[in-house]
């Protein structure tokens, strides 16, 4: 059994076999001590007495390790110090937002008159996205705009037909200086057809009577095919064979 420091207390009674157990403890201590074996000490645990309590240690060997204990009587309490200094007011540094499950924290300082605080406070998480809202009343009507830029004419670059029935359209835009505008305009239905007119003016009848009393027929007057070499002459030729074929019916 390892050596207790603590045994035997005040007034206990004691027994032969305890104290040769003690006794092996120690000289287990020793020979440790002696042959170089104590590797290293550890303490394991320090208790905090009652003021004027005796201070004990407990000692053990475990393997090759000093295993330590103490308890520790706590000093008595002292007097009352001076009355420490008025301070003037609380100033608020600071107020740092940081992440949401992050601790919340406050630093205090006292710089002789007044106490100091920096805080710091986690946002909270984000929140779902709300039902949308009511429809708003309309806003006040805005201001004139500026001046636009002045354009020198409008330019039609297309009119398109559409099909019957199509809605007509219209595109425009505006390249800096004209408006241009694109027009698509449908053609209207066919419309039915109508009924056969009253006769002309000139009834076949009217016009065999008009052919008869015109010169005969001259398709069988040939024209002068020859070519003359005298300038006038070849002029007066060609102008009678426009003659005859003017004459001429198809």
């Amino acid at each position: 059994m390892p050596y207790d420091a603590q045994w035997p207390q005040n007034g206990q009674m004691v027994d032969a076999d305890r104290f040769r157990e003690q006794f092996g403890g120690l000289k287990a201590l020793i020979d440790a001590l002696q042959g170089g074996g104590i590797s290293g000490a550890v303490v394991d645990g320090v208790t905090t007495l009652p003021p004027g309590s005796p201070a004990n240690v407990g000692l053990s060997l475990s393997g090759s390790v000093l295993h330590f204990t103490f308890d520790v009587p706590a000093g008595l309490e002292g007097p009352a110090g001076p009355q420490g200094l008025p301070f003037a007011t609380a100033v608020v540094d600071g107020v740092n937002t940081v992440g949401p499950g992050m601790p919340a924290a406050v630093n205090v300082t006292f710089d002789g008159s007044a106490v100091r605080f920096t805080f710091d406070i986690p946002r909270g998480q984000d929140g779902t996205n709300g039902t949308d809202g009511g429809q708003g009343p309309p806003g006040n009507d805005g201001g004139p705009g500026p001046q636009g830029p002045a354009f020198a004419l409008a330019v039609v670059d297309a009119v398109t037909t559409l099909d019957p029935g199509l809605p007509a359209t219209v595109q425009t835009s505006f390249d800096g200086l004209n408006v241009h505008f694109s027009f698509g305009i449908p053609r209207g239905e066919d419309g039915t057809s109508g009924s056969n007119g009253a006769p002309g003016e000139v009834s076949q009848v009217q016009l065999d009577t008009a052919i008869q009393g015109t010169s005969a027929n001259t398709n069988s007057i040939a024209t002068l095919d020859n070519v003359f070499a005298d300038p006038e002459l070849e002029a007066v030729r060609q102008k009678i064979n426009e003659i005859i074929l003017n004459g001429r019916r198809l």
